[in-house]
């Protein structure tokens, strides 16, 4: 009989707030975390908004000479960690059979911008010692490894927007297959830089609705004009039903399911109709004995294609199709994050009994004609949720989670 794999702990923090709570609690009252860009000068780039944090201290979660050590994803990711760890409350535990699965989509290009100007203009040898290891993906993982002293597996998933939920997925197989008995899942992203907008603009995949920052990003809607780039981190832990149980751990969910396939069609644009994202549900599905689920939070980007062909996938999917939202209105989109923090938001529906809603649809598409929870929040019973995710490269992820009585 196969492992059971529970969650036990979660942290968050996206631009709605600092925190699971605070954020989870923005989100739900369709507030917007999106505003003018302040981390650099954006002002001759075609798109000056983002999601960006406010008030984050890295100093809370790294030492202050630590800091220059670890690009801002990394921090991010720190403290997403930090806080999940300390809900999880595990005590004394076994650091071999403890690993970590993290996940972004592209790391440190703040760090690898800097230090490409730096060589350029001033000379190699002004290029910081610390740029490698503050930029590479995988040393998201190595400083929360190195922080709590988790020996286990230490992987990285490097999928793009689907990052995340691979993450989770790589995460329940280590245990599933006995090479850990607890995985720490941590999902970071922040590329919000003079590159990063210029490279995702020059693509034309970002909303250019400067004038009009908290109603930019509109998944599902009819004038969206693309995504809102957001940055952010969610954590989670997992273990074993029987050790949560053993040791009365609080269980908020239980991952019963997890799905991931490849478009094989086009380096940006999703399969027509969607056909590799309903491949990735029907195996989440599957897998966990179910025909349908109570709510679905979309990958929902606020693209043109996206949100057209993720519509198309559930519609041919589903016999019953639940209600559905994306989130990415109220924080952007945070890329190789995205699928971290909204497992975390789609447990929280769970155990809140509300869900969230999709914001700014005003106009609704009259070919995405489902409901995804217009503007305001909805009180719900939910046992079951399912969270997607698709990335650039035509990388697909979907997972579903399940209230634990």
């Amino acid at each position: 009989m196969l492992k059971r794999v529970v969650v036990t702990g979660m942290g968050m923090i996206n631009s709605a707030g600092l925190d699971k709570e605070s954020s989870f609690k923005a989100i739900v009252e369709g507030k917007c975390g999106i505003k003018r860009i302040s981390l650099f000068d954006a002002s001759n780039h075609s798109v000056t908004i983002a999601g960006e944090i406010e008030g984050f201290d890295p100093e809370s979660v790294l030492d202050g000479k630590e800091v220059k050590k670890a690009d801002r994803f990394i921090q991010l990711g720190l403290k997403a960690a930090q806080d999940a760890l300390k809900e999880a409350n595990l005590g004394e535990f076994d650091h071999d059979r403890f690993g970590v699965s993290s996940a972004s989509g592209i790391g440190g290009l703040p760090n690898i911008e800097k230090n490409a100007i730096s060589s350029n203009t001033r000379g190699s040898k002004k290029v910081s010692p610390f740029f490698i290891p503050s930029a590479l993906i995988n040393m998201l993982g190595g400083f929360v490894s190195i922080q709590y002293g988790l020996k286990g597996p230490n992987l990285a998933s490097v999928t793009a927007c689907a990052a995340g939920t691979h993450a989770i997925g790589e995460a329940v197989k280590t245990i599933v297959l006995g090479g850990a008995d607890k995985m720490l899942v941590v999902g970071a992203e922040s590329t919000i830089c003079d590159i990063g907008i210029a490279g995702f603009a020059s693509m034309r995949a970002l909303s250019t609705r400067n004038d009009d920052p908290l109603r930019a990003s509109r998944p599902f809607d009819n004038e969206r004009d693309g995504f809102v780039m957001g940055e952010g981190a969610g954590a989670l832990v997992l273990e074993t039903y029987e050790d949560a149980v053993a040791r009365g751990a609080k269980i908020y969910a239980e991952i019963i399911g997890f799905g991931e396939s490849g478009d094989a069609n086009h380096i940006t644009t999703p399969a027509p109709e969607g056909e590799g994202a309903r491949r990735a549900m029907a195996a989440a599905l599957k897998m966990a004995g179910l025909t349908t689920v109570d709510y679905i939070n979309a990958h929902g980007t606020s693209t043109k294609y996206n949100d057209l062909y993720e519509t198309m996938a559930i519609k041919s999917l589903f016999k019953v199709i639940p209600p559905i939202s994306s989130t990415k209105g109220q924080i952007g989109h945070c890329l190789g994050a995205a699928g971290a923090i909204e497992a975390v938001i789609s447990i929280m529906a769970i155990n809140e009994g509300i869900l969230p809603p999709t914001i700014n649809q005003i106009s609704p598409d009259p070919e995405c004609d489902l409901d995804y929870i217009p503007n305001v929040a909805r009180k719900a019973d939910i046992t079951t949720a399912m969270s997607n995710s698709f990335g650039f490269g035509g990388t697909n992820g979907s997972i579903i989670f399940k209230k634990v009585d």
